[in-house]
Formats: structure tokens, sequence, C-alpha cells
């Protein structure tokens, strides 16, 4: 059974490569399928789908439309992977536009945080310097870097970027509920992404899902690149309590997530394309 990943990003938004280097490098892994799932933008798909109908058909390789929404749930960054979205559907153009206005602001403000702070940044600047990107937190982390403010990637997100510092900004409150809404009526299936990354505590898990399930919820990552042993057998025990499909991938960056492949993740992963066949029959229901 041939491998797929349903969790990957293009340097539309945070990953460094094009959408159609990473139909070559899925093509050159023997992937049968992959999932564009760029944060909070769309852009890319019309690129690597176009690109990927195009190879003959030894190479071919099929390509799900998808995106990660970032969400806030009690203080906390929670992302909502949609795929198999309509992604021209007026319902979810619309929505979309909103999500990006409410990224720009929180961007604006965070970078006055960060000058304040003494750092020379501007919203202006990181658009100058990743053109045609989502800007997430990954992109001031390399900007940070770059200028010689941190050392680290780690070090950026513990002084300035993650969720609990004092400069870090959330985003006007965009919950699960919204996003899995408009993705359940852009006829895509809503996906928790790795739940593990959280760190919320075992009941504190439970009533996520729960949370979620009621809210339509259709599948979770139950495969994933830095779960070990324990994780996964807890995300699928989850699953299966809450009657959720499973999904799985690498969440794949290139080189801004060093040492991660597409489709095995830090060497382990396999996610099997037949939980790929189970989520194209639950579309059909």
């Amino acid at each position: 059974m041939k491998a797929i990943d349903l969790h990957v990003h293009s340097n539309y938004s945070d990953g460094s490569l094009s959408p159609k280097e990473i139909v070559d490098l899925a093509v050159s892994k023997g992937l049968s399928a992959i999932a564009l799932t760029d944060h909070d933008t769309v852009d890319g798909l019309d690129e690597i789908i176009e690109y990927a109908d195009s190879l003959p058909q030894e190479k071919k390789l099929e390509v799900i439309p998808g995106i990660e929404y970032s969400t806030e749930y009690n203080g906390r960054d929670v992302h909502i992977v949609g795929l198999f979205i309509d992604y021209k559907a007026p319902v979810f153009t619309e929505y979309l536009d909103k999500f990006k206005k409410s990224r720009d602001i929180r961007n604006h403000k965070l970078c006055a945080n960060l000058k304040q702070a003494g750092m020379d940044i501007s919203y202006e600047a990181l658009v100058a310097e990743y053109p045609d990107a989502v800007i997430t937190r990954a992109h001031y982390a390399s900007f940070l870097m770059d200028k010689g403010y941190v050392k680290s990637r780690t070090e950026a997100f513990d002084r300035y970027l993650g969720d609990h510092t004092k400069y870090f900004v959330h985003r006007e409150k965009i919950t699960q509920g919204e996003v899995i809404e408009v993705t359940l009526q852009a006829g895509g299936i809503p996906v928790l992404a790795h739940p593990t990354l959280y760190k919320l505590g075992k009941e504190q898990l439970d009533i996520l899902f729960s949370t979620l399930k009621q809210q339509g919820l259709m599948a979770v990552e139950t495969i994933y690149s830095t779960y070990n042993s324990r994780e996964e057998r807890q995300i699928k025990e989850l699953a299966k309590k809450y009657s959720l499909l499973w999904s799985g991938g690498s969440d794949f960056h290139g080189a801004n997530k060093p040492g991660l492949e597409l489709g095995t993740g830090y060497g382990k992963l396999f996610v099997p394309e037949d939980i790929l066949d189970k989520l194209k029959e639950a579309r059909k229901d």
C-alpha cells in the first residue's frame, strides 16, 4: 500500500518549497496523494492542482485542496485542517477574506509590540521580505534571526512569539465552530490537527474532542510526525470514542522544519492510502 500526506505547507504560507516543487518531491517519494494545507490561504491550490494534472500518467499524483486555519481555544492556538474544500465557493472565499483581515490586524499589533521592545521591524518590512506569503509566526522567527535579535527559532518563540509571552497578540477570536461550519458549507471535511501539541491534560483534551464533535468535526490527525506510540494510541482511542475519521500527515515545511520530510516525517511516519478512501466515502454520505 502506498503512502499519502494530508498535511503539507508551501511557500504560499510558511513552507520553503513552491507547490510545483512539492509535487515533484511527492512523485519522487512514490506518494499517491497529498493535501496542500497552507495556513489561512488557498493561493497555491490552482498552481499545485494544474501542475499535478499536467504530469504524465506514470507520475500521476492526487492533490486534495486544503487549508489550515488558526483558531483560538481557551487562550491557545488550535488548528483545524479543511480537506476537499471547494475553495472557489462564495461562502468560503467571503469567510477567508474576513479571516485574512483578522490576521493582518494581529500582525500590525505584534510588530508594534516588538518595535517597542527595541527591534527594527514593521509589517511592511515582513511583507517585503516574504512576498506572496501569508505572514505567520515562523516568518517573524526567521526575521528576528536574520536581524540578530535571537539565535534560534526556539528563542524567538520563548521570548517573543509564544502564546503566553507579553509581546504576542492573539487575533480577534476565530472559533473552531465557525471554521468547521464554513468547511462543511464548502463541501469539505474538517480535521482537528495535531491535538497533542496543544499540551492539554487528558480531561481537557477529551472536552476539546467532545466540543468539536458537537460542532461538526469529522476527523482528527491520528498519525502525525511528532507522535510517540503512546500519543498515537491516545488520539486513536479518542477518535473511536467520538466516531471521528482518521487523517494524518507530516506537517511538511521544507527547510523551515529541518529533518522533517514529506511523507515520512522524522523517518517513521506512514499514512496509508486507505485513510483517504474512508475520507472520500464520508463525503458521499
